[in-house]
């Protein structure tokens, strides 16, 4: 069983065969999969994830702005959006963070939402979602700052750092998520990351549609793809594939509530 703790199952690369790659991902022997929600003003995909959410025990959502999409999120846009959290299956407040990499939003602007954010999510006792690229100082140093003393609950998604960056994440709470990055060619800082870290600070992630891991790059990417990010990390942590999958699905962070919908005692709206 293993859990696949990030996927984009709204996006139109999904629209000609979406229930076929839920399938396989099923077939695959995916257990849970969280998908990601973007609640930006300007392109939100809620309704659709959160339909996808209901017709699947299995499907759980996390709603977030993205850094991408926070030059249109003020405050009172970001408090709006805790509406969402109602819904039983959204289970995470994400992605947020900062990206520093294509600001497509101003890096004022990628701040002020990510500080909103975590602030709420620490009203509701939410567990986040955690985007980063090329701002890694300014994220620590939000996350310290919003801290208050206290360690986080969540997931540092997609992770592409090195091992003192992991550590420093480990240290404020956080679980680091790896995809398919592990395969390529010249990502030996992420596999060095993965090897200093424990089984039980890891997860695994497909970041469906994006980044297909060997022996699938080049191609569109799917759940089903997370056997070889599994297969990957145990490499890296020179552990057995077993491991891994055993570990990151008991790591989940809410692994208590997708138990109850998957038992049934609980039928989504």
């Amino acid at each position: 069983m293993i859990v696949d703790s990030h996927v984009h199952l709204d996006l139109p690369q999904f629209d000609a065969d979406r229930s076929e790659v839920i399938r396989r991902a099923r077939d695959a022997g995916v257990e849970i999969l969280l998908a990601i929600a973007m609640a930006g003003p300007d392109r939100s995909s809620v309704a659709k994830t959160l339909e996808l959410a209901d017709a699947h025990d299995f499907v759980f959502a996390a709603v977030g702005v993205h850094p991408h999409d926070a030059r249109a999120a003020d405050p009172a846009y970001v408090r709006e959006i805790a509406r969402y959290f109602d819904h039983p299956k959204v289970v995470f407040w994400g992605e947020i963070g900062l990206d520093y990499h294509y600001r497509n939003s101003p890096a004022d602007k990628q701040r002020s939402a990510f500080r909103s954010q975590l602030r709420l999510a620490r009203e509701r006792s939410l567990p986040l979602v955690i985007h980063w690229r090329d701002a890694w100082a300014d994220l620590l140093a939000i996350l310290k700052e919003e801290s208050g003393g206290n360690r986080y609950r969540g997931i540092l998604h997609n992770f592409t750092g090195d091992a003192e960056f992991a550590r420093m994440c480990v240290e404020l709470g956080l679980l680091i998520s790896f995809s398919g990055i592990l395969t390529f060619h010249g990502s030996d800082q992420v596999r060095e990351a993965a090897r200093s870290l424990r089984l039980d600070q890891v997860l695994i992630e497909t970041d469906a549609p994006y980044v297909a891991p060997a022996p699938h790059r080049g191609r569109r990417n799917e759940p089903s793809y997370i056997t070889d990010v599994a297969r990957a990390l145990a490499e890296a942590m020179d552990v057995a594939i077993e491991d891994i999958e055993r570990n990151t699905t008991r790591n989940f962070p809410i692994g208590d509530v997708c138990e109850i919908f998957l038992s049934g005692t609980i039928v989504s709206a």
